[in-house]
């Protein structure tokens, strides 16, 4: 029997390469702040607790790069740059929003699960 395997996990699949530069924690985060209204790289460098200025510029550039947000360098003294979502990164907000009332609603589940598991593997350990 021969066997099938989804186009998705080919290494040059264009859905792959999103995944691997949109789907991650900081870039998920950034889409939801600059969604709820242009905003600047300290402020979300303020409201994203545990990212590091690198890994921030980072996820910046790739979400720029896909289309997902607009950058603007504004004309203020000191220069700033502002960070606001695009139309494509809007289209992002139902499905990212289905995900995050998933995992709130089965966050009780998902503790369960870690916990068992790490019980389990501390007993084996």
């Amino acid at each position: 029997m021969a066997c099938q395997v989804d186009a998705v996990f080919f290494a040059d699949c264009a859905a792959r390469s999103f995944f691997d530069q949109v789907a991650n924690k900081w870039s998920v985060m950034i889409l939801t702040l600059v969604n709820e209204k242009p905003t600047r790289f300290n402020e979300l460098r303020r409201r994203l607790e545990g990212v590091t200025h690198k890994a921030l510029t980072q996820a910046l550039r790739r979400l720029e790069r896909n289309g997902l947000i607009a950058r603007e360098v504004l004309a203020t003294s000191p220069v700033a740059v502002e960070y606001s979502i695009t139309e494509l990164g809007q289209t992002l907000q139902i499905p990212l929003g289905a995900a995050y009332d998933w995992a709130v609603n089965h966050l009780r589940e998902i503790e369960q699960a870690q916990q068992t598991y790490d019980e389990r593997a501390a007993r084996q350990g």
